[in-house]
């Protein structure tokens, strides 16, 4: 493995320059009537708070719902749709997401289509903010590939059959709710994600093993505190047929976390420890791949650069979420065609989505041939 502190000197300068890569690759091409729009984009939002199927419980807390804000962007009778959503660790909130977007004033941009500006304009009102911008960020390309009259993916230039299974999170409880939610799930999956970290965890994959043999891949949430405790539970968990584990230690850890990506026999992949672009090049060689989430790392389009960064360091690439309805886990999985992990079943967690979009077919993500991000209102 090469030097983690000889590769910082120089993997500041990819950085930078997939900073200043624009949004766009591929096949993307304007609608005929496009240069002729010339309205305004009108942009509202509401709160909305998700109901979650099961009690959800990682390492430090457990929830029964999540809290959401609802974003749209109007434009000469197109609408793009987008959201944020906010688990506690974000440290964002109905009224921090609210108050940013009261901030946001798109009436200086005659064309959606100059995202690039648009989306910098977003990003440059506060130091943080991150699901707010995402909301903002999805709901502008729905909006842009609505008028463009494609999906991203194909924008892209990606291929749809090429999207991959996705995980399906089973959290942290009782044997009894362990056993039920993996009944639930086992036969319309074919991979399992299950959250670990706590004193319970051989207790959990046993569990789920008196069900289903499917692969599974694990994230203990910083849970681990000693390095070696960590790398023999990740050994013991690969002989149980764990395929890849996620933030096996808290943040402050790094060089922990190095040692133990260094000796493991599956992949480690960085969560808490990766918010934005700018994060990645201090990553490469602590852990074999990212995790991006649209909800950290304010949307689409940083998402596809952090994507571009994280394979030229020679990192596995994954796509997570958090618990949202069907507009924000179809606005990621238009990326998913090219990354090694999905973990996209934020909507499959919850009662009340609002959305009709990406779908689970066999396991595998099926995105819809729809413009923009592939979502319709229910």
């Amino acid at each position: 493995m090469q030097n983690r502190r000889d590769f910082l000197k120089t993997a500041g300068a990819l950085a930078a320059g997939a900073a200043l890569a624009g949004p766009f690759t591929g096949c993307a091409r304007k609608a005929p009537n496009v240069n002729r729009l010339t309205g305004k984009m009108r942009l509202s939002f509401e709160p909305y708070e998700l109901q979650l199927r099961h009690t959800f419980t990682v390492a430090s807390y457990s929830r029964k719902t999540t809290p959401d804000v609802q974003v749209r962007i109007d434009f000469e009778g197109y609408t793009g749709y987008g959201e944020a959503s906010m688990p506690p660790y974000l440290g964002q909130s109905v009224e921090s997401v609210t108050a940013f977007l009261q901030k946001v004033d798109l009436s200086g941009f005659n064309d959606p289509a100059q995202m690039e500006e648009i989306l910098t304009y977003v990003d440059s009102l506060s130091e943080g903010d991150s699901a707010a911008k995402a909301a903002v960020d999805i709901a502008l390309h729905d909006l842009v590939g609505k008028l463009w009259g494609l999906p991203w993916y194909r924008i892209w230039g990606f291929d749809p059959a090429k999207a991959p299974d996705t995980t399906f999170t089973i959290g942290i409880d009782t044997p009894e709710v362990v056993r039920e939610k993996t009944r639930e799930c086992a036969d319309k999956f074919n991979i399992l994600k299950v959250k670990v970290g706590l004193d319970n965890d051989r207790e959990m994959i046993r569990t789920i093993r008196e069900i289903t043999d499917l692969p599974i891949a694990v994230d203990a949430n910083q849970g681990w505190k000693d390095r070696q405790q960590a790398l023999d539970m990740i050994c013991w968990l690969h002989e149980q047929g764990v395929v890849m584990a996620e933030q096996p230690m808290p943040v402050d850890r790094l060089d922990d976390i190095a040692w133990i990506t260094e000796r493991s026999p599956i992949p480690v992949f960085a969560d808490e420890s990766i918010q934005r672009l700018r994060d990645i090049p201090a990553l490469r060689g602590a852990f074999s791949g990212i995790n991006i989430k649209l909800m950290k790392c304010t949307g689409l389009r940083e998402a596809h650069k952090m994507m571009t960064l994280g394979r030229a360091l020679g990192m596995k690439v994954m796509l997570g979420c958090m618990t949202e309805t069907s507009c924000g886990i179809s606005a990621a999985a238009q990326l998913s065609p090219a990354v090694d992990f999905a973990d996209l079943d934020g909507n499959l967690l919850i009662a009340n989505d609002r959305f009709d979009g990406v779908k689970v077919t066999a396991g595998r993500l099926t995105l819809p041939d729809r413009p923009g991000i592939g979502v319709l209102p229910i």
